[in-house]
């Protein structure tokens, strides 16, 4: 009759035998970012970079802001004020491309866009801010549907033109003397992010001359042969019309 004692029973048996009834559950995969975003939208284009540099899946999720796709509801649960990008990131949402690009720093340190060398980092925020703020706004639909609506499409194009020339003339002085291959280092940072979406549509959409702006149009040349910034052109996104 067989005995139900095992205290004679090797114990490396005892553990195979429990190891191979409760063997190990992988952990539960990560949730893939969604990235809310229209091809031609500069501030989606910054966060696209990003995501880009720091080697993130992302799921493309097109908003048509031609089609007035982001005043539906369920966008404007993610960002109320109605604007792409928004990131969802699991049960995080984050809207604004300067909000989202400071939270990818925090959660994903990989390939960090901000130096820790305080002059630097706030030279790169400067520009960033003078993209983000003085610049950008001033040229995107809401404010050029209200000067075509009250005067016309060539005075939208005026005082777009303006506006990109003064902010362009401010960052030339601000980079005067820059020798590094990007705009603050031989590395891509936070001001390349937002340097680059800006003189690229400058130059597609509203004709810029460059060649009073010697330094941004150099880094402009660099950003083009950088595989991050070349899979991130409006052209190559899904929404992006077909030729």
């Amino acid at each position: 009759m067989a005995s139900d004692d095992l205290s004679n029973v090797p114990l490396q048996e005892l553990t195979g035998a429990v190891a191979m009834t409760a063997a190990p559950v992988p952990p539960a995969k990560s949730p893939k970012l969604k990235l809310y975003s229209f091809w031609r939208s500069p501030c989606s284009k910054r966060v696209r970079i990003a995501l880009n540099l720091k080697g993130l899946e992302y799921e493309y999720k097109p908003v048509n802001l031609l089609a007035n796709e982001q005043s539906d509801p369920e966008f404007e649960r993610l960002n109320p004020i109605k604007y792409v990008p928004a990131l969802v990131d699991g049960d995080t949402i984050v809207a604004d491309s300067f909000a989202i690009l400071l939270y990818l720093e925090d959660k994903y340190p990989q390939y960090p866009l901000l130096p820790q060398d305080p002059k630097k980092r706030a030279l790169n925020i400067q520009i960033a801010s003078i993209v983000g703020s003085s610049i950008q706004p001033l040229q995107n639909y809401p404010v050029w549907n209200f000067i075509e609506e009250k005067l016309d499409s060539n005075e939208a194009i005026k005082w777009t033109q303006h506006h990109i020339n003064r902010g362009f003339t401010a960052l030339e002085k601000l980079l005067k003397g820059c020798i590094t291959k990007y705009g603050t280092g031989n590395e891509i940072q936070l001001a390349d992010v937002f340097l680059e979406p800006q003189i690229y549509g400058g130059i597609k959409r509203f004709g810029i001359d460059m060649s009073v702006y010697p330094v941004l149009a150099r880094l402009h040349e660099a950003y083009l042969e950088h595989p991050a910034f070349l899979a991130a052109l409006p052209e190559k996104q899904p929404d992006a019309p077909s030729l």
